[in-house]
C-alpha cells in the first residue's frame, strides 16, 4: 500500500527498525558469533551475541509499541515480525544443541563426545545462520520500501490507518 502523506522526517524514522535490526544482525550474529567460535571461548560465549540480539529484538518489540504516527509504527511493527523469525531460528538451533549434548554425552569414549558435540553444535546452528541471512534481506528490503512511502498490504489491512493505537 502506497502511502504518499508520510513526510521525510517520518520516512527516516520509518526506515530507522530496519537499519537497527540488520546492523544488529550483521554485527551480533554475523561478526560476534563467529568470532566467539574461533576464539574457542566455548558454549557458553555463544549466549553473549544470544543476549545482545535478544536486547535488540525486545527493544523493537518495545518501540513497536509505543505510538507515533502510523506510518512510522506500521515499520516498527514489520521490524518485530521479522524479528519473530530469527527468534524461531534461535529456538531451533537451542533444541538441535540439546540433542547434540544428549547424543555426545551417550558416548563412552571422551575424545567421540568432543568429535560429535563439535559436529553436531555446528550442525545446529544453521537454522539460526540462514534466518539470519533471511531476515537480513527481507529488512534490508524494507528500507527503500520504507522510502518509496510503501507498507505491506498485509500489516496496512491488519492496522487501517484510521485506526490510531
Amino acid at each position: 500500500m502506497q502511502f504518499p502523506d508520510a513526510t521525510d522526517a517520518e520516512v527516516k524514522r520509518a526506515q530507522l527498525p530496519h537499519n537497527l535490526f540488520v546492523s544488529g544482525l550483521f554485527l551480533f550474529d554475523l561478526l560476534l558469533t563467529p568470532a566467539i567460535i574461533a576464539l574457542k571461548i566455548g558454549m557458553v560465549g555463544l549466549f553473549i551475541p544470544l543476549l545482545l540480539s535478544s536486547a535488540l529484538i525486545a527493544f523493537i518489540y518495545l518501540r513497536s509499541k509505543k505510538p507515533t504516527t502510523w506510518f512510522v509504527d506500521i515499520h516498527w511493527k514489520l521490524s518485530f515480525a521479522r524479528a519473530k523469525w530469527l527468534l524461531m531460528g534461535y529456538a531451533v538451533s537451542a533444541a538441535l544443541i540439546l540433542v547434540a549434548w544428549l547424543i555426545s554425552i551417550s558416548s563412552s569414549d571422551h575424545n567421540m563426545q568432543h568429535i560429535l558435540w563439535t559436529a553436531l553444535t555446528r550442525i545446529a546452528l544453521m537454522p539460526t545462520l540462514i534466518l539470519v541471512l533471511i531476515t537480513a534481506v527481507l529488512e534490508a528490503s524494507s528500507i527503500p520500501m520504507a522510502a518509496q512511502r510503501k507498507v505491506p498490504d498485509r500489516l496496512a489491512a491488519e492496522f487501517p490507518p484510521s485506526v490510531q493505537p
